[in-house]
């Protein structure tokens, strides 16, 4: 039987069994953890299928790291490490991932986005709480925007510190699409990736992947505050015997996976 852990802002943590589907929708759902992913777990047993169940907005992956996982309106893609977007089947198996019932509670129009750390730094001032999940989508027409996308994995797999030496970098000029993500806790460090992680998905499905940089004129903002996460805890058996490290142990890796290799940080 599959058990979830729902985590609490207070940091209370229950187990119950895992519902059809989620009621709450301020819920973000996740299975498995960011330490797992960093240590190469790369096989899950939740299926796409069984997360739209669970939310129609959200990141992550899919079995053996193929491509960087969008998630919009319902609709799941990966973009691949050839740069191309392909629509999920609902039997596809995710190894790390995380959706949300988007549900806009504030927004606006942002202006003059210099960058990725000017646009971050901007939603960041309008956030309630460093201590909630936010997750935020942003929608209009960029004038720059530079993603990435890792290579399709064999066992035995690698750390992921490893795999992204090999990603490929897609860099794209006057285009229309959505940036898709999280503003984590600090404290979820090696449940999620603290702080923000966000992909993008151009509207003509012409590109996308892990968001490294953007720029725009203007773009819409639209926020949605979460109180609560599921963690659904994979039974495969990679995840159940991986030497998980502690969490400040991944600090080091996450930054080697998150940041933009041609950037000062």
């Amino acid at each position: 039987m599959r058990r979830a852990i729902h985590i609490l802002p207070a940091l209370l943590l229950v187990v119950t069994v895992t519902c059809a589907q989620t009621n709450d929708r301020d819920v973000l759902y996740q299975t498995s953890t960011i330490g797992a992913l960093l240590q190469g777990v790369y096989d899950g047993d939740t299926t796409i299928g069984e997360l739209r169940a669970h939310g129609d907005v959200g990141l992550g992956t899919i079995n053996c790291l193929d491509g960087e996982l969008v998630v919009l309106d319902g609709r799941f893609f990966t973009v691949e490490h050839s740069g191309r977007v392909r629509e999920l089947p609902p039997e596809t198996l995710t190894p790390f991932a995380a959706v949300t019932w988007f549900e806009r509670d504030q927004g606006g129009l942002l202006q003059d986005i210099t960058g990725l750390g000017a646009l971050t730094s901007r939603l960041d001032a309008v956030l309630g709480s460093v201590n909630l999940c936010y997750t935020v989508r942003i929608t209009g027409r960029f004038d720059y925007i530079k993603t990435r996308s890792v290579p399709r994995q064999e066992p035995p797999y690698r750390p992921l510190a490893e795999v992204v030496s090999e990603q490929a970098i897609f860099e794209f000029s006057d285009v229309s699409g959505t940036i898709v993500g999280f503003r984590m806790p600090p404290y979820v460090t090696g449940i999620n990736v603290p702080g923000w992680h966000l992909h993008f998905l151009a509207d003509d499905l012409s590109g996308g992947g892990h968001l490294l940089d953007c720029r725009a004129s203007e773009a819409t903002a639209q926020i949605d505050e979460s109180d609560e996460i599921m963690l659904v805890l994979p039974h495969t058996e990679s995840f159940l015997t991986c030497p998980l490290a502690p969490a400040e142990a991944d600090n080091a890796d996450l930054h080697a996976v998150e940041k933009d290799p041609d950037g000062d940080g």
